[in-house]
């Protein structure tokens, strides 16, 4: 996105020498857990958090990013900035939010321009990013248009992807539906709430992830 320039030394031997680190988005539709998960891996990893979470949808709304986080698997590691993005829609009413959440119009009106905006911020920072963990809604259809939408516009950019099935301690969730319905892709099942399953994620993080070949030089 061109907003941290380099400067001096620094930016003479990043050119040269590429990224020290990998730039990690987490993605997908509003409401499955994507700052839950960015707040647990946070939480887990350098004792902060990302941001608030809330039922009405579009919460995030403008990308937050974490610079310099560490996992270690093993002997092995991975450090990376990690990019909470705002819920990609493919449509945004603002009766929605009145209707079904209590919104008032001025609110409403207000939540949904600016969720409008944060689904175009979403797709400019993929010109940025190294890869993305896409979370999906382990209780839900995985062919909706969104997350069809989402995966076929990463896999045009060559972005390698980890698939977070979340929401597992759900009693409807079925993560084996996510694993077949996208076999080229890893799919992790998980509860970002609870933390249930964050470790195997952690380890392949670092395995999908950790491999140079994927990172953008700048």
């Amino acid at each position: 996105m061109g907003l941290f320039k380099k400067t001096g030394l620094s930016g003479i031997l990043h050119r040269i020498f590429g990224k020290k680190h990998a730039k990690i988005g987490i993605y997908g539709p509003p409401n499955v857990g994507k700052t839950t998960l960015a707040n647990r891996i946070l939480m887990d990893w350098t004792g902060e958090t990302m941001g608030t979470v809330s039922e009405i949808p579009h919460e995030t709304r403008v990308a937050k990013w974490k610079k310099n986080v560490k996992i270690e698997n093993g002997s092995s590691s991975l450090y990376f900035d990690i990019v909470d993005t705002p819920g990609i829609a493919t449509k945004i009413d603002y009766k929605d939010f009145m209707n079904i959440y209590g919104l008032n119009r001025k609110e409403a009106r207000q939540r949904a321009k600016e969720a409008t905006e944060g689904v175009i911020e979403s797709i400019k920072w993929l010109e940025d990013v190294d890869g993305v963990i896409l979370v999906m809604d382990s209780t839900q259809d995985p062919f909706t248009q969104v997350n069809v939408t989402i995966l076929g516009n990463l896999e045009a950019r060559n972005l390698p992807v980890l698939i977070a099935a979340n929401k597992i301690d759900a009693e409807d969730a079925s993560p084996a539906t996510l694993k077949a319905a996208f076999p080229q892709h890893p799919v992790v099942p998980i509860s970002a709430l609870t933390g249930y399953n964050t470790d195997d994620l952690y380890s392949t993080m670092v395995k999908h992830f950790g491999k140079k070949r994927w990172w953008r030089r700048r």
